[in-house]
Formats: C-alpha cells, structure tokens, sequence
C-alpha cells in the first residue's frame, strides 16, 4: 500500500514549499497583499495598544482616577491604605477638590463608594438619602456629619434660640403680632425675611413682608455695621465637633474666611444689595487697600492681618474673638439636646464628626451678630485660587483633631490593643492621684471628689478620655471651645464641694468630662485650654 507520505519524500527540493500554479495558490501580488495587511494589523494593534495606556494614564491623573497617587514625600498609596468616600452631587465641577486633595497627601484612596471605605465626607446631610447606611456603620467608619445638626444649621431654629448675639426675629406667621407690636415701638428698624430654601436676601420696611410665608423668618437687619475701607464684611469660624455626649467642640483657632461687599456700604441704597450682602462675587482680603499689605506683603494670615488692623486702630480684638468664642459655645450647649434625641435611633454616635462654619457681622460698637451657620461650607476655589491654602488648611486640621488623619498611622479599621496603649493609654488620662490614693476613695465611688478615680470608670469613661487625649495632642492649630478654657489657679484648688466652673449646670457624661479636663490642667497646663 502506496503511503500518504511518500510523494512528499519524492518531491523536488526546490519545488517542495513553491506554490502550485493551478487552483488555490498564492501569486507574488497575493504575497505582497497579505504582506501589508500583516503590517497593517501589527501597526493597529500597537496603536490601539499605546492608546489604551495613554487614556489609563490620563485617568490616572485626572480628578476621576479610583485611587491616586499620594502628593510630595509620602510615595504611592497602596491597597493597605485607609479608604476615603468623596460623594457629592456633580463633582466633575471640582468643589470638593481640596478635600480630596488633603486626603490624597495624608496617604488614603479615594474611592466612590464601590470599594470597603473607612471615611465618608459627603457634601450633602446623609442621614436621608443614606439612612440604611448612617445605622449600618461599622465601629471604625467616620462619617463627616452628626445626626440633627440641621437643628443647628436651619436658619430659623437658629435665629429664634433668643441669644444675644441674634437680631431680633419672629417666625411668620406664627409671631405676626409679636413682630408688629416690635415693629411699632421701634419704627426706624428694617427687615430682612429669611427662609431655608433660598439664600438671597434684601431689605424691607415692615409694610413690605410677606406675613403669610410659612418656614420664614423675620430678622432685624444690623443697620450699623463695622466698616473697612467702607466696605461691610463678615467673619467666617470654621467650627468642629468631634463629640455630641460628652460634648466637645473646637475651632480653627489660626484662621478664618474674611469676605467683603462687592460695593462700598454708603451712600446706602436698600435696592442695592452688593451693598449689604455677602454674596459669591465678594471682594476678598487681598484686594482691600487697608488689608492686601499686610495679608498679600507680609505673610498674615487671614486672621492676623485683621487683628493687627484692629490694634492698630485702637480695637479691643481679643473681646471681638472672645464674644465669637462664648456665641458659639452657647448654640452647641442649647441645641445638644435635640442633637442628642436625633443620634438616639444609632448604636452610637462616635462614628460622627462634622465641620461648619459660622457666620458673623459687627456692628459699629464692636458687638457681634450670628447670621447663620453653613452646614457644607463652600471649599471650592474657582471664584477665588488665593483661597486654596485657608480650604485646605481648615480641612487638614479638621481630620487632625476628629483623629481622622491618624488612620494612616495606626491602621484604624483594625484592634491592636498595644498599638492603642501606645497612643493612649489609662494611664496618661488618670486624673486627681491626690485624692484617688486616699483610703476614703477606695470603695466609695459614688462620692463625686472619687468618681474620676481608674477604678471606679466605666470602659465608655476610659474610651471617652483617650479620645479626649487625642484630640488634645493632635489638634494642631485646633483649640478647645467646649469644655471651656480652664484658669489652672482655679483648677488647683477646685473641689466638688467648691465648684467654680458652675458643672452642675451640664447633663452627666458633659459634666464627668469637664472634670477630667480640670483634672487634666492640674497636672499639664496644656490641657487648661
């Protein structure tokens, strides 16, 4: 039998790889053919290659990426890094850039919610839309808002709480006729009606009100308000909570958003708004003539090149910061207990914290008016690039005292019972060893002068306290509202039975703290203030 193979060893050399000349056979022509479409597909692969990595680099550096490159010294962040969720309506319009940016520096991805997240900061007040998710928080998750502080931030609650440093106002139509009779017994007075869902405001007589608007207010415009360089201006406090009950407040203490009228106050025109209104057009510091030396020359922030302005013209600034200081303390201490009736439906509100910014107008005497406080105050820099330093400035110390920023360095999400001791221990926070050691205090806790002993301290106190501690240490240019500052000659000789800071005026765990803080300030002057 004839085999398959045997033709092929047969066959001429030199005609074994020729093509046939007859049926399906290749020409020089079909060689040359194919020849270039080889080359051609060869070339469109590389260039659909090159594209696809030209167009995963520009993700890479663009403000959409998944997860960036950490800025300066810190290298690359890595899978192990803590994770941020940026959420916020349309942020391709990059308002909250400098958040992202600060976060990014400190060493954590920045994600959209798909991926494990430890750190949410979300524009918007979250416990609506993200209501399963605020009660579903795992015990290391930090969440940029507290529960209720729309309480603080509506502008009616806000302006009715019957505090000094408010305008006169009357909720309509609820006060109609408390309202007319004030309006009555002082004629010369203008108005300004308020309401939650819009921001524009102008002045009217009391003829002009709409007396039927419900969710409005009424307030009394600040007819004589302190000028520079003829211009009205108002002070903006970034302001931090960091605990709800045990209360603690801070405040950027270094710096603040000084912003001015686009027109100067006089020859006054009511019609006018630019103005007496603040709005997104306003003239910032460094283009004022009696400010840009000292802010844009010199250095000063935005806060000391106002101090020094106001020394320098005879001012009394530190009675100026110390009514700021006393105004906002007073909000928080009214509205803790509605804030602490809305964080009842959590397991626990140590997931929260929360940055606003409080707003404030001087009169001609110096006094200070509250106008409203800013829930998600505006960090975006496109109206004004010389911001950028103060927004991310404010943002950096914000995650510092919350200890936010310390996820980086001691791996939050995870429990590391010797890694903890090292940041703070019990030891670092026992307070008041004059009295703990004594044999009266040993078994006798319920005596207030021993409540503050180690051994008579709940695991929460404990927890509470290093908190405290950390918050203390890390609160870069941060500084302590509330508890209130501590004089440490009082704190030396404070007892229970001799109480000059007035505690019995805050519920238990707002009053066991303070105590700790006096505790604290008699042994380091730091924690005096």
């Amino acid at each position: 039998m004839k085999s398959p193979y045997s033709d092929f060893y047969n066959y001429p050399r030199d005609m074994m790889f020729k093509p046939k000349r007859k049926g399906c056979r290749l020409t020089k022509i079909n060689i040359l053919v194919v020849s270039v479409l080889g080359v051609g597909l060869l070339i469109t692969i590389l260039n659909i290659y090159q594209l696809r990595q030209l167009k995963e680099e520009h993700l890479y550096h663009t403000k959409d990426h998944l997860y960036s490159e950490v800025e300066g010294s810190a290298g690359k962040a890595t899978k192990n890094s803590p994770v941020v969720w940026i959420s916020g309506k349309h942020l391709e319009n990059g308002y909250l850039d400098h958040v992202k940016a600060v976060f990014e520096r400190l060493g954590f991805f920045v994600t959209n919610g798909d991926e494990e997240w430890d750190v949410l900061w979300v524009h918007d007040y979250p416990f609506i839309k993200m209501a399963k998710l605020m009660t579903r928080l795992k015990p290391h998750q930090r969440v940029n808002h507290f529960p209720g502080s729309g309480y603080i931030t509506n502008k009616g609650s806000l302006a009715t709480l019957q505090l000094d440093a408010f305008p006169k106002a009357f909720r309509v139509p609820k006060d109609k006729e408390k309202l007319l009779q004030y309006a009555k017994e002082h004629p010369e007075t203008n108005w300004v009606q308020k309401n939650n869902n819009h921001r524009g405001i102008k002045i009217k007589q009391i003829g002009e009100l709409d007396f039927e608007s419900e969710g409005s207010f009424v307030q009394e415009f600040v007819a004589k308000p302190l000028l520079i360089d003829e211009r009205k201006f108002d002070i903006g406090v970034y302001t931090i909570l960091t605990s709800l009950n045990p209360l603690r407040v801070y405040i950027v203490n270094d710096e603040s958003l000084f912003r001015f009228c686009s027109k100067n106050y006089y020859p006054f025109d009511m019609s006018d708004v630019n103005k007496y209104v603040v709005n997104d057009n306003y003239t910032p510091m460094w283009e004022m003539p009696s400010l840009k030396d000292l802010y844009a020359n010199q250095k000063y922030s935005f806060q000391e090149s106002f101090n020094r302005y106001m020394i320098n013209k005879g001012k009394n600034v530190t009675k100026i910061w110390a009514d700021i200081y006393d105004t906002i303390r007073a909000v928080y201490m009214k509205k803790q207990p509605t804030l602490m009736s809305s964080g009842a439906k959590y397991k626990t509100t140590k997931n929260f914290f929360e940055m606003v910014r409080f707003d404030f107008v001087l009169d001609e005497q110096l006094k200070v008016y509250l106008m409203e406080v800013n829930m998600s105050p505006n960090l975006a820099t496109g109206h004004f690039r010389g911001n950028r330093r103060l927004y991310e400035h404010v943002v950096y110390n914000v995650l510092r005292v919350s200890g936010v920023a310390s996820m980086v360095e001691n791996h939050f999400h995870t429990s590391n019972k010797n890694l903890d001791e090292m940041l703070a221990s019990d030891r670092e926070t026992a307070v008041f060893s004059d009295w703990c050691t004594l044999p009266e205090c040993y078994g006798h806790c319920e005596n207030q002068k021993c409540s503050l002993c180690s051994y008579c301290l709940s695991s929460e106190e404990k927890l509470d306290f290093r908190r405290a501690y950390l918050e203390h240490i890390n609160r870069g240019s941060c500084k302590r509202l509330f508890p209130p500052d501590i004089k440490r000659e009082e704190a030396l000789r404070w007892t229970p039975d001799h109480d000059v800071f007035e505690l019995t005026n805050y519920n238990h765990k707002t009053r066991t703290m303070y105590m700790w803080f006096i505790g604290m300030c008699r042994k380091d002057l730091t924690f005096c203030s």
